[in-house]
């Protein structure tokens, strides 16, 4: 059984492959554990690194913290679904591993925070791009078809939510186990300040239009990744003008090295988009935004509403990185009400 030690957990690797075949030749990629973020994350009591395998033969970095709170064995109905998180660009796992895993962990849910390829601790692909929205939820699938027992709900940050859009609109029923792209079923997801169906395209012309300076200060901040280095902009872009210098300038440092390749190609992205529509009410959906985002603004939120025929929900006082702002537990408070709805 192959194990990896990884700070001072040791975890086991072994799991059968019951649904892809096996492959014969392996995409080139640094699969070594050698640490790849030259400023690492140190995790929190209670918390585990794991390295999934992916049919691709690459690595991904999840970052785990199970439920804290006794659950009656004899009872199924009292087990909360486990809670599977997906970040966006330019951050990783540990993104959620701050505020949110300890908090949801405490109100007795099992959490698991992915770094998708490329990001994070994961291994990267061959190519210039970490993938496309398709790869990206395959891998997703693929984690929580063989380490989820129960039906999850997956939650998704800014394009981590657009990949929980793909995820959601391809669904299968039990009928597709046979197929290699099989997505399993989930309790719900929940899509925070997510960038909606359509892309970013809509976001960027609305900004050019009505909010010129703004547009320049995005453009330059996220597409010359300006915020890496500047941390007034990184501040501007992500969180609250209230967020204490030294918390931002620890976070900037992580999100620079988070990202070793793009996410996507965003330029064939967006002539995919938008993504396939799915039956009204066949997943338990949540569109939470933030009042003070700077990526994502008001229209973009309801266009993800309406889209999925739900009431977006938008939190006060919050900017874009609603998980790791000073007021995170605001968005955390919404979430965990809407997860208690759906046990009843």
């Amino acid at each position: 059984m192959a194990t990896l030690l990884i700070s001072s957990h040791t975890i086991s690797l072994s799991q059968p492959n019951l649904c892809f075949p096996r492959r014969t030749k392996k995409p080139r990629a640094v699969l070594n554990r050698t640490q790849k973020m030259q400023v690492p994350y140190e995790l929190k009591q209670g918390q585990t690194r794991l390295f999934h395998k992916l049919p691709s033969g690459l690595n991904m970095e999840v970052i785990v913290q199970k439920c804290v709170v006794d659950k009656d064995p004899y009872d199924r109905n009292s087990e909360n679904p486990p809670l599977v998180f997906v970040h966006g660009s330019y951050h990783a796992a540990w993104c959620w591993a701050e505020h949110w895993l300890p908090f949801f962990s405490a109100c007795g849910f099992d959490c698991y925070a992915l770094s998708l390829l490329g990001q994070g601790e994961s291994d990267a692909p061959y190519g210039s791009v970490a993938g496309t929205l398709q790869t990206h939820a395959s891998d997703v699938a693929d984690f929580i078809q063989k380490k989820v027992l129960l039906s999850p709900v997956l939650l998704g940050h800014s394009f981590g939510g657009l990949i929980i859009q793909y995820y959601i609109a391809n669904v299968k029923n039990n009928q597709a186990i046979e197929m290699e792209s099989f997505y399993p079923k989930l309790t719900g997801a929940a899509l925070v300040c997510s960038v909606p169906p359509s892309g970013n395209s809509g976001l960027v012309w609305r900004y050019l239009f009505s909010k010129p300076i703004a547009a320049f200060k995005v453009t330059r901040s996220l597409a010359a990744k300006a915020f890496q280095t500047s941390l007034p902009l990184c501040k501007e872009t992500f969180f609250s003008s209230t967020m204490e210098d030294q918390l931002v300038r620890r976070y900037q440092e992580l999100m620079r090295e988070s990202s070793r390749m793009p996410l996507f190609d965003l330029r064939k992205l967006n002539a995919s988009l938008p993504v396939p529509s799915f039956p009204k009410g066949s997943v338990e959906l949540l569109v939470l935004g933030a009042n003070d985002d700077f990526i994502v603004d008001a229209e973009g939120l309801r266009e993800t509403g309406r889209f999925y025929g739900v009431s977006p929900v938008n939190v006060e006082r919050v900017a874009h990185d609603m998980m790791l702002d000073c007021s995170w537990e605001k968005g955390a408070k919404v979430i965990l009400s809407w997860l208690t709805a759906l046990n009843k």
